[in-house]
């Protein structure tokens, strides 16, 4: 018998505009003790599938029109909301996706895990702080004895992420949702986290129903997958199925998006456009001795017309880097000379003017995007700053800059708000390009997108490469990416370049350990 038993589920909004399907007719197993993986893109409808099951929708404007989701011989689409709050938490537990905003800044780590205890087995506060620190020490948190104490701002995002599935798991319940629990962790983090979750289904024997946009995050854990489109189930069955021989458009096109194997690299090129040597940027905290070292004695070389790959996990220094070049960080110490001209030494108007000759994609364009100006003003901004173009000549401008980055000409009079993720990161490109640059840093500028909509923004980066003779400096924590797009690559760990060369070679070769846990933490390693 299943654990859970999803037939014909039915869930609309009812807007201004009318009402919207978001899931139809849409069905699935969660059998015990195996993980069920829904997988989709954004706007699917996986995730709005399984809120709808513990009634998290909000009403109105969301409604569920029919199904039925049977639980245990209960249907959880009838219960009451006072019968449904016995459930979850307790019988039914989820990891939501971003756990920063889901754990409350005021409560300590220790008063959120005991909640559960005390709301559904009136627990004392005693026996529900050493079940707490049993569990912390479970999804392997160090020090749970001091940490429980601790605000979640105290946790990097993996140990948020640990904390989110230990309260999920307190009350020890029958079926696990994880909501996308891995989208924004580090590759290494992210496969700790797969590696958790799998290790508690099989020692605790609960069914776990595991949310994503990414087959490749789910190719090694799930027993069953289910791929949903535009609120259906398109296709559905075991991995091996789904991965080797898979029916539906939809679910080839997600695997196409993987990224995988080595770009297509030209010679190696010798004219060096920035050589840096020696760059540190330390940050000096307030009543801190010693500094925090971001980029440490740092030295290499971009030539021109390359995409050079820089990777590292969060907080290894890679962004500091990038920013220090573009020269929006503050540099401590050394050397960066570009095109033989000394950046260092460069302020003021110098600086300024220097700027259209480099220019950085951001890694979320929702905050670098100014949500007052339209596509028009974006795009025409540095246009005009730069004197690349006459104002007689900016919509000639503007519309080819929205053709290279393939959006509609009809789109320029709309905001930032009006637009999908991967629409707004071609809008941020778009600026980028408006100065004609020599250099473009992109910093992290896929992390955030559906599988797809990667695919597309990389190619779109590599041919705009190819087409402009870009030289770029491209910043990831993601292996597969950086394989993908760059034809060298600099591996980065506290600060400092471990690893470097090109990625055939570090990639098939790597001679630093680091370097090793990065490329075996790739989800579907065996796929690629």
């Amino acid at each position: 018998m299943s654990l859970l038993n999803v037939e014909n589920l039915e869930v609309s909004f009812v807007t201004r505009n009318g009402t919207s399907k978001a899931v139809k007719g849409v069905s699935f197993t969660v059998e015990p003790k195996q993980i069920t993986a829904i997988i989709g893109e954004s706007g699917s409808g996986k995730s709005v599938s399984c809120y709808a099951l513990l009634g998290l929708i909000p009403s109105p404007p969301g409604r569920i029109d029919g199904g039925v989701a049977s639980f245990e011989g209960q249907n959880l689409l009838t219960l009451s909301e006072a019968e449904l709050r016995k459930i979850r938490g307790s019988d039914i537990a989820m990891i939501f996706q971003d756990p920063m905003t889901c754990l409350n800044p005021y409560l300590t780590i220790g008063e959120q895990l005991i909640e559960p205890l005390l709301v559904h087995r009136n627990l004392s506060r005693a026996d529900a702080k050493t079940r707490a620190i049993e569990l912390l020490n479970e999804v392997g948190i160090r020090s749970p004895d001091s940490t429980f104490d601790s605000f979640p701002h105290e946790f990097s995002g993996g140990m948020r992420q640990r904390v989110m599935i230990a309260m999920a798991l307190i009350n020890e319940p029958k079926l696990l949702i994880a909501d996308e629990p891995t989208t924004a962790l580090d590759v290494t983090i992210q496969a700790q986290i797969l590696r958790l979750i799998a290790d508690l289904q099989k020692h605790r024997d609960i069914g776990v129903l595991f949310i994503s946009h990414d087959l490749a995050v789910v190719s090694d854990i799930a027993d069953q997958i289910v791929v949903m489109e535009q609120g259906e189930v398109v296709e559905s069955g075991a991995p091996d199925a789904i991965f080797n021989h898979a029916q539906h458009p939809y679910t080839q096109k997600l695997l196409a998006a993987i990224p995988s194997g080595e770009r297509d690299s030209e010679e190696a090129k010798d004219d060096v456009l920035i050589n840096v040597k020696n760059l540190r940027t330390w940050f000096h905290g307030s009543g801190k001795t010693e500094p925090v070292k971001a980029v440490d004695d740092v030295s290499f070389d971009i030539h021109r017309g390359e995409i050079l790959g820089l990777v590292g996990e969060s907080g290894s220094g890679k962004s500091t880097l990038g920013r220090s070049i573009m020269r929006l960080a503050p540099v401590t110490g050394g050397q960066i000379t570009f095109d033989g001209i000394q950046l260092t030494g460069l302020e003021g108007r110098d600086l300024k003017d220097f700027r259209s000759r480099m220019q950085m994609i951001f890694q979320d364009p929702f905050a670098s995007l100014n949500p007052r100006m339209t596509v028009y003003d974006t795009l025409a901004e540095p246009l005009l700053l730069h004197n690349v173009c006459q104002r007689a000549e900016l919509d000639q401008h503007i519309a080819k800059l929205m053709d290279d980055v393939g959006l509609a000409r009809n789109f320029i009079r709309k905001y930032p708000h009006e637009f999908s993720g991967g629409q707004r990161q071609r809008i941020a490109i778009g600026r980028a390009l408006a100065t004609r640059p020599e250099f473009i840093v992109a910093d992290e500028p896929v992390s955030a997108l559906d599988v797809t909509i990667q695919a597309q923004i990389l190619d779109l980066l590599m041919a705009l490469g190819r087409e402009h003779n870009l030289t770029m400096l491209f910043v990831s924590h993601d292996m597969a990416v950086i394989r993908h797009i760059a034809d060298r690559v600099l591996v980065m760990y506290h600060g400092k370049i471990v690893e470097a060369g090109p990625v055939k070679q570090v990639f098939n070769n790597p001679a630093e350990p680091y370097t090793q846990s990065l490329l075996s933490s790739i989800p579907g390693v065996a796929m690629m």
